[in-house]
């Protein structure tokens, strides 16, 4: 499907990379959700609406940042997303940008887990504890430390 998105302008998202959260993302409209990267390189994602193409919100793999990051989800909302394995969650966790990098933030209380196979997704409250909702995202690593792999890449659209 094509979005004419207010960030990127025109992008495709195939139909088997939308991200369905049943429940919503909390303060936010809808349910459908597209995982969207513009730079392969870049360590930051987009989740766009698909359903309002003005809402774009940005995320990131939390390891690339905090190696030591640990996410626990519960037994409840494990079975929610019908995860049996925490190999088949892919998680993300939303990104609060600034103008300055230092004053950068990432939501680790609450990350994004979206069951890699069947594509629904949760924000979920993270039993791990410990962590901050504004937690200062270059606290540990710089910028031009983070080097993306592969496998932090979303299996998403690019957008142009």
């Amino acid at each position: 499907m094509q979005i004419e998105g207010t960030r990127f302008g025109a992008i495709e998202i195939s139909d088997d990379h939308v991200i369905t959260f049943a429940d919503g993302l909390p303060g936010l409209p809808g349910e459908q959700w597209g995982l969207v990267t513009t730079d392969e390189n870049s360590p930051f994602f987009w989740l766009q609406s698909i359903e309002d193409a003005e809402v774009a919100i940005p995320v990131t793999s939390p390891w690339l940042f905090f190696g030591d990051y640990q996410v626990k989800v519960s037994d409840d909302e494990a079975s929610r997303l019908g995860l049996g394995e925490s190999g088949d969650a892919y998680i993300v966790c939303v990104v609060r940008a600034a103008e300055a990098l230092d004053d950068f933030t990432v939501n680790l209380v609450s990350p994004l887990v979206i069951n890699a196979s069947s594509r629904q997704g949760r924000q979920v409250l993270n039993d791990a504890g410990g962590y901050s909702v504004r937690h200062p995202l270059f606290s540990e690593v710089e910028l031009d430390e983070v080097q993306p792999t592969r496998s932090a890449v979303p299996a998403t659209a690019a957008g142009g």
